[in-house]
């Protein structure tokens, strides 16, 4: 039997023509592709190209949906982590760097409040030689003047140690300024906010010590000092130079003493010490107080060395107060007002109790100005 012309193509060994491979072509009147029914275009059409992306990218992008932005990372569990991120970070090239700035910025301060209290020294004189001359003149001393026993003893000490002193004073919020801009890099983000207290607070008190001393403490104790020897013929005489560096030794060293309780609260800011700590060893810190003020003390006598040291104790737990109140803030505690309360009505009734007892078995009588109670 003859093979059938009309079989299937390629079954004669005939090749297929394009039309019987891939279909009827598509004419494209322009010339620029021919395209079967299952191939891609020959040429490249941009309009069509252009018009497939245009169709294609609204799909691709519901697809996929908007772009968002990564996830922030996760927060530290550990607060103290989440702390220290907002620490500033220094070399100790950096930290030399910036004592030294200080250091410069407090001289220029200095410097500046030297050269005012230079143009007022004379008026200062007056003030700093008052105990002196009163002690003089309750003592029967005239005419009570102090005493220049060498060339250069007015100059030195009415025109450079005394507006220096003055400068000290005067210039302290702007020095403690500088401190607290120094040690700020090193605290907490929270921590560097006590700033403005911090700087108002410390002068306040460092001039309170010196305002206490000049008032109170080296007044009474001058007075004490020069009176010594007065029956027994001895007739004082005060050089101005000594006198001075007394005057400087016991206005500093109080107005440093007063600075204890921001001492005791920047240690608890530093978490180097605790209210629990302190209260502990008190006892130590009474016996060091009152040796500091044996030696700070002009007078050998009881008298005086009570009167530096009580206050100096009382300043001490007000700093342990203060400290315990830095811990309550920020272990996020309330504050225990009805022990706080017991607490003073128990040391305002023995203050009371001890003044009764002075008055009715040791003869004291009150005053209506400072001390406020004598024999």
């Amino acid at each position: 039997m003859a093979d059938d012309p009309k079989g299937p193509p390629g079954s004669t060994g005939e090749e297929p023509s394009s039309e019987q491979a891939h279909g009827p072509a598509s004419y494209d009147p322009s010339g620029t592709s021919v395209q079967g029914r299952y191939d891609e275009p020959y040429a490249y059409n941009p309009e069509v190209v252009t018009e497939k992306a245009v169709t294609v990218a609204p799909v691709v992008k519901t697809l996929q949906g908007p772009v968002k932005p990564p996830p922030p990372p996760p927060p530290p569990d550990d607060p103290a982590d989440a702390e220290e991120d907002g620490m500033l970070r220094m070399s100790f090239l950096d930290h030399l760097d910036e004592l030294r700035r200080r250091i410069i910025f407090i001289l220029y301060g200095l410097g500046v409040a030297f050269i005012s209290c230079v143009y007022f020294s004379d008026k200062l004189w007056l003030i700093a030689s008052e105990p002196a001359t009163s002690a003089l003149r309750n003592l029967g001393v005239n005419p009570p003047k102090l005493a220049a026993l060498t060339p250069m003893e007015s100059f030195s000490t009415i025109w450079v140690k005394l507006p220096l002193l003055t400068s000290l004073f005067v210039v302290s919020p702007w020095v403690l300024y500088q401190v607290w801009a120094f040690i700020s890099p090193g605290l907490y983000k929270k921590e560097r906010r006590w700033a403005a207290p911090f700087v108002i607070v410390s002068a306040g008190l460092f001039i309170s010590g010196g305002m206490f001393a000049y008032f109170v403490a080296f007044r009474y104790g001058i007075e004490f000092l020069l009176g010594i020897g007065r029956d027994i013929n001895v007739t004082p005489v005060i050089s101005i130079s000594e006198y001075f560096d007394l005057f400087v030794n016991v206005t500093l060293g109080i107005g440093l003493v007063f600075e204890l309780p921001m001492i005791i609260f920047f240690l608890t800011l530093l978490r180097l010490a605790s209210p629990k700590f302190l209260l502990e060893h008190s006892r130590y810190a009474i016996l060091a107080i009152v040796i500091l003020a044996a030696i700070i003390t002009p007078t050998p006598d009881i008298f005086n060395l009570m009167l530096f040291a009580v206050p100096m104790c009382l300043l001490f737990f007000i700093g342990v107060f203060a400290s315990y109140v830095l811990v309550l803030r920020r272990e996020k505690l309330p504050f225990p007002w009805k022990a706080f309360a017991l607490t003073m009505l128990v040391i305002v009734a023995l203050a009371v109790g001890c003044v009764v007892v002075a008055i009715r078995y040791y003869h004291y009588h009150l005053l209506t100005y400072w001390p406020f109670i004598s024999r």
